[in-house]
């Protein structure tokens, strides 16, 4: 998954690795969540597009999994990679979008979609013990996170909002 062209674009439910002076970018960040890992000296990066927090309730079908589509999958796997390529890397991380795009509870607790994703996301990285340094999570509005890996600086653009860095 190690990708190296002027962008990479990671789609839902994937993830993809890159390094500078590459940017990397996801849309369609609703209630999904964007995550950013990403150590300074060597500039590499992995970002990670979740579209639900945990992948239990799904193992018990038989059906084999989307592993980068769960936050308590998708983000270990995504660590154990980066690992490998920058093994002695101080990882630090950004989060976008869990937004409450429909206003919908779920029946079993009062959080949305979103905000289980954004929990589930922040849980599994102080697991990793990688500090959360910039997130814009929430709200109702869709957004895009666009990554410079050169200098992690993060851009978010959301849906009739101005433009900004996290």
């Amino acid at each position: 998954m190690l990708q190296n062209s002027n962008e990479t674009r990671v789609g839902i439910s994937d993830y993809k690795i890159s390094y500078a002076p590459n940017k990397i970018m996801t849309v369609g960040l609703g209630s999904c969540i964007g995550t950013i890992i990403y150590d300074p000296a060597t500039k590499i990066g992995g970002l990670s597009h979740i579209m639900l927090p945990d992948s239990t309730p799904f193992e018990q079908n038989g059906r084999e999994l989307n592993l980068a589509k769960y936050a308590n999958t998708a983000l270990p796997l995504m660590v154990e990679q980066l690992r490998k390529k920058a093994p002695r890397a101080h990882f630090k991380a950004k989060i976008s979008g869990g937004a409450n795009m429909f206003g919908f509870k779920n029946n079993l607790t009062t959080a949305s979609i979103g905000q289980r994703n954004a929990q589930a996301v922040l849980e599994q990285l102080e697991k990793l013990k990688i500090p959360v340094v910039g997130q814009d999570t929430g709200g109702n509005r869709g957004r895009t996170m666009v990554v410079d890996l050169s200098n992690f600086q993060t851009l978010i653009k959301a849906v009739r909002e101005e433009d900004r860095y996290i």
